[in-house]
């Protein structure tokens, strides 16, 4: 991971900003800064490199869920919320407008670091690309391809897709995936998983139904092919 990643920190209260931004450049970490959400879009959009956001919720202008839903329309940069907010509905909110993470504050500097560590991590795991079934995973371009023809996945909607095709034939709870999707000590409502699984299959078309639900504990990917591949093995 390069030790250099520069991150925006979009929040209206400057005291926020520097505690985080003092966080991330003693983590080697490059920073810029808005404060609201309209600065931030001017900003995001201006500045080249930005590898993660992390966004305020409660902000003057445009609040955080109206710059995310502006940014996805055109990029799928990672972007941890940050708010005071701590209702599952919020969160929920978050993560269907395209967060990758969800942090309440008070919130520990060094916990947040750590999220986006692991959130950068995961993004620059690896760059082969990954075919079953009629799907294909391209990595580098984090696009998938369904009959060769490409479908537009969000951020998290790649990762989900991507880790359910990683661990294709294993059955994962929904706080399995809730923890590796969503980060590795996220507690989340498992509707998130569910709400996430349904866009996923919509997308995959009539491939969604390699994506099998294990009834009262989660889902299972499983086509052909790694049937197939089960049988070699043994």
């Amino acid at each position: 991971m390069n030790k250099k990643d520069k991150i925006l920190i979009v929040d209206d209260e400057t005291r926020m900003r520097k505690l985080i931004g003092d966080f991330l450049v003693a983590n080697d970490f490059d920073i810029v800064e808005a404060a609201d959400g309209e600065e931030a879009l001017k900003v995001f959009y201006e500045t080249k490199g930005i590898s993660l956001i992390v966004l305020d919720v409660m902000m003057p202008k445009l609040d955080g869920y109206g710059t995310l839903k502006m940014i996805r329309k055109d990029s799928k940069v990672p972007v941890v919320m940050l708010t005071a907010k701590g209702e599952e509905n919020d969160q929920i909110k978050g993560f269907q407008a395209g967060a990758d993470d969800y942090v309440q504050k008070p919130f520990s500097p060094k916990v947040l670091v750590a999220r986006i560590n692991a959130i950068l991590k995961r993004n620059d795991t690896s760059n082969e690309n990954v075919e079953i079934g009629g799907i294909k995973i391209d990595k580098t371009a984090h696009q998938v391809f369904v009959d060769d023809k490409p479908v537009d996945f969000s951020f998290k909607e790649f990762e989900l897709i991507d880790y359910l095709i990683e661990n294709k034939g294993i059955a994962l709870t929904r706080e399995k995936i809730l923890n590796a999707v969503w980060n590795f000590d996220y507690y989340g409502d498992a509707r998130t998983v569910d709400t996430h699984i349904k866009k996923v299959r919509a997308k995959l078309g009539k491939k969604g139904d390699y994506i099998k639900t294990l009834w009262g504990f989660g889902y299972k990917f499983e086509c052909e092919d790694n049937k197939k591949a089960s049988k070699k093995k043994k």
